[in-house]
C-alpha cells in the first residue's frame, strides 16, 4: 500500500490542513474575532443580518463573516466536538472567542430566558483530561466577560454569574441519583461545551468566554426540554442572545483593547 507523505509534524501543520477542510473557510476568510455556536439557525440569522454567505455547506462546520471580520462558527453539538474547533482554531489564533450556547438551570433563581455568564466550569465531560490535570479549573477570559457584561446591563436584561457543569451525557434528566450529585456541587447551570472551550482555550492560548442562555430546568419533570418548549424559546430569546455576543465583540474589536492581558 503506498500511503501519502503528509508533512504534518505539529499540530498547527494539522490545524493549518484541517480547519479549511472542517468548515470548507479559507483561513484568511476568519476574523480575528470569533463567534461560536451549535445552532444552524445562529448563522443563518447572521449571515441574513449582514448579508454574507454560509460558508461550509455539506460540512461538520460551517461559518459565515461579516464585513467587519467578524465570523460565527457553528462547531456541532457535544465537548469532543468543541475540543475540535478550539484545536483547529490554532491555524488562525484568533483575538478572542465567544461561545453562544444554551444550558440547563439548576438554581431557583435562575429563569429560563435567563443568560449566564460562567465564572468557571466543572470539567465533567472527561474530554479535557487529555489536555490538562483535573486539578487546573476550566475558567473564561474575564476582561471578555466584562464587555459582555456592559453589554446585557444597557438592555436592561436579567443575567447571573456562576459555576457550570459540563458533562458527556445528553440523556440524563431520568437519572435521579445525578440530580442529587448536581445540587451537591452548588452548580448554576449544565451544558455539554463550556468547561471544554475553557480548557482548550487555555492549552492553546486562546482568549475564550461563553454567554449561555438558559433553555430549560432539568432538575423537575415538567422543566425537561422538549420539541415545543426549545421552539418557543428559540423564537423569544435567540435572536438577542446573537445580537449580544455580535456587540459584545464587535466593540472589542472597534476598542482594540487586548483580551489577554498576561503572558501565557
Amino acid at each position: 500500500m503506498i500511503r501519502e507523505k503528509t508533512g504534518f509534524k505539529s499540530k498547527l501543520d494539522i490545524a493549518k490542513n484541517w480547519l479549511p477542510r472542517y468548515t470548507g473557510t479559507k483561513i484568511d476568510e476568519f476574523g480575528d474575532y470569533l463567534l461560536l455556536t451549535n445552532f444552524q439557525n445562529y448563522i443563518d440569522k447572521f449571515a441574513e443580518k449582514f448579508h454574507c454567505d454560509v460558508k461550509g455547506i455539506g460540512k461538520p462546520m460551517q461559518t459565515a463573516t461579516n464585513s467587519n471580520g467578524l465570523t460565527i462558527i457553528n462547531f456541532g453539538i457535544g465537548s469532543a466536538n468543541a475540543a475540535t474547533i478550539m484545536d483547529l482554531l490554532v491555524a488562525r489564533r484568533p483575538k478572542g472567542v465567544l461561545f453562544l450556547g444554551k444550558c440547563g438551570g439548576l438554581k431557583r433563581s435562575t429563569e429560563i430566558g435567563h443568560f449566564i455568564l460562567p465564572t468557571a466550569a466543572i470539567r465533567g465531560e472527561g474530554t479535557t483530561d487529555d489536555y490538562l490535570p483535573r486539578e487546573v479549573p476550566a475558567l473564561p477570559s474575564f476582561k471578555l466577560h466584562k464587555f459582555i457584561s456592559e453589554k446585557i446591563v444597557q438592555r436592561n436584561l436579567e443575567y447571573r454569574t456562576g459555576v457550570i457543569y459540563t458533562t458527556n451525557r445528553r440523556v440524563w434528566e431520568w437519572d435521579e441519583d445525578f440530580k442529587k450529585y448536581l445540587k451537591k456541587l452548588y452548580t448554576i447551570g449544565i451544558d455539554m461545551e463550556t468547561a471544554t472551550i475553557f480548557i482548550v482555550g487555555l492549552v492553546n492560548e486562546i482568549p475564550r468566554g461563553a454567554l449561555l442562555l438558559v433553555s430549560d430546568m432539568p432538575l423537575i419533570p415538567e422543566g425537561v426540554k422538549t420539541e415545543e418548549s426549545d421552539k418557543i424559546v428559540t423564537a423569544k430569546f435567540s435572536e438577542i442572545h446573537l445580537d449580544l455576543g455580535i456587540e459584545a465583540m464587535t466593540d472589542i474589536e472597534k476598542k482594540g483593547e487586548q483580551i489577554k492581558h498576561f503572558k501565557y
